[in-house]
C-alpha cells in the first residue's frame, strides 16, 4: 500500500495491467470498453492479467448503457462470476439497479452470495441513484459486499468528495469507500487530504498506462 492508501488502476488489456503494475498500481480493476465505461472483460485477458501476480478486480457488466438487466443478462452475469469464482480472482465489480432507480438489492445479494468467497464490489451504479448515501446504510445489510466504488453521486470524486465524507462514515471500516471519479496521480494527495479514505481507482492513478 502506497501513503497508507490503495492505488487501484483501471484498465482494459494486458499492455495497461502491466504498465500500472510496473508504476506502483496495487491493484487493477479490469474491464472491456472503457469507452462504454467498462464491460466484463474477455476470459483470456483474466486469465493472463492473473498470471501477472498483481491482485485483479474483474467488472460484471454485459452491456454498456443503464444497470437494469433482463434475466437473461443476469444469467450471463452469473457465469462470468462463476468463471473468475474458478480463477481465484480478487474480487468481482457489478451493480444493479431497479426501474426506480435505486439498487436492486436482492439481485445484488443473489448474485454477491454466488460470488462468494470472492470479494465483491457495488460499482458506480450506486452513483445513478436518488439517494448514494442513504444506498451504503442499505448495502451494510449484505455481508458479501467487501467495497463500493463511488464518486459520491457526482461527475467527480472532487464534486462528490462531501457525500463521500459521510459515505466513509457510515461505511465505518465494515465496506470499503474505494473513491473514484477522475482521481489521477497528480489530485490523489489532495482528496486524500480530506477524505482519509482506504482506496482510490482512477485510469491515471499512476500516470498515462498508454
Amino acid at each position: 500500500m502506497i501513503g497508507n492508501y490503495i492505488k487501484e488502476a483501471c484498465v482494459e488489456n494486458l499492455s495497461q495491467v502491466l504498465q500500472a503494475q510496473k508504476k506502483g498500481a496495487n491493484r487493477i480493476e479490469l474491464c472491456d470498453r472503457l469507452d462504454l465505461d467498462g464491460t466484463t472483460p474477455p476470459r483470456e485477458l483474466i486469465i493472463a492479467a492473473m498470471e501477472t501476480g498483481i491482485p485483479v478486480r474483474v467488472m460484471i457488466r454485459p452491456r454498456g448503457g443503464d444497470f437494469i438487466y433482463t434475466e437473461e443478462e443476469l444469467n450471463k452475469m452469473e457465469s462470468s462470476i462463476l468463471f473468475c469464482k474458478e480463477l481465484g480472482v480478487e474480487a468481482v465489480v457489478f451493480g444493479i439497479q431497479k426501474e426506480d432507480g435505486y439498487l436492486n438489492y436482492e439481485q445484488i445479494q443473489k448474485l454477491a452470495k454466488i460470488a462468494s468467497p470472492l470479494k465483491v464490489v457495488v460499482h458506480k451504479a450506486i452513483d445513478n441513484t436518488p439517494d448514494p448515501v442513504g444506498a451504503v446504510k442499505e448495502l451494510l445489510n449484505i455481508e458479501e459486499i467487501s467495497s463500493i466504488l463511488t464518486s459520491g453521486g457526482m461527475e467527480t470524486a472532487f464534486e462528490g468528495k462531501n457525500n463521500l465524507k459521510k459515505m466513509i462514515e457510515i461505511a465505518d471500516g465494515q465496506i470499503e469507500i474505494v473513491v473514484a471519479g477522475k482521481v489521477t496521480e497528480s489530485n490523489i494527495e489532495q482528496l486524500n487530504q480530506f477524505l482519509h479514505s482506504k482506496a482510490y481507482h482512477g485510469k491515471r492513478i499512476v500516470g498515462d498506462l498508454g
